[in-house]
């Protein structure tokens, strides 16, 4: 069974995001990640781009799928994690840590669950 952080705040689309105001860090959960398999591409917004909460900013590539990643958050992308575009892999081995995707300066924050919220849509437990 996945394990989400209480720690972090959840969109519907299996996106996490760390905080709710300035700059934040987003990344795609352990139940996304256990849902795709091996993720072996990602494309990320770029440095400088606006991204809208709940509207497509990339996608995943994975053995199984292709998926659309979403913003939890409306902003300024201000960085993205050159490991994870280099190495795809550490996205499923840490998914909340150096797994993450990219980091947004948050103008407004889309619609978000709590882990509790998110665990219980999702059949994960939360630690």
């Amino acid at each position: 069974m996945p394990v989400v952080p209480s720690s972090l705040h959840y969109s519907a689309e299996h996106e996490w995001v760390d905080a709710t105001e300035g700059t934040v860090k987003v990344g795609v959960t352990a139940v996304a990640t256990d849902q795709l398999g091996e993720i072996v591409y990602v494309d990320l917004p770029e440095v400088g781009d606006t991204v809208t909460a709940g509207e497509t900013c990339g996608e995943i590539e994975s053995t199984k799928s292709v998926s659309d990643l979403y913003s939890p958050v409306t902003g300024t992308v201000a960085s993205i994690n050159d490991d994870a575009v280099d190495n795809p892999a550490s996205i499923n081995e840490q998914p909340y840590g150096s797994g993450w995707l990219f980091t947004v300066e948050v103008s407004e924050v889309g619609p978000l669950l709590t882990a509790e919220e998110y665990a219980s849509a999702n059949d994960a437990t939360v630690e």
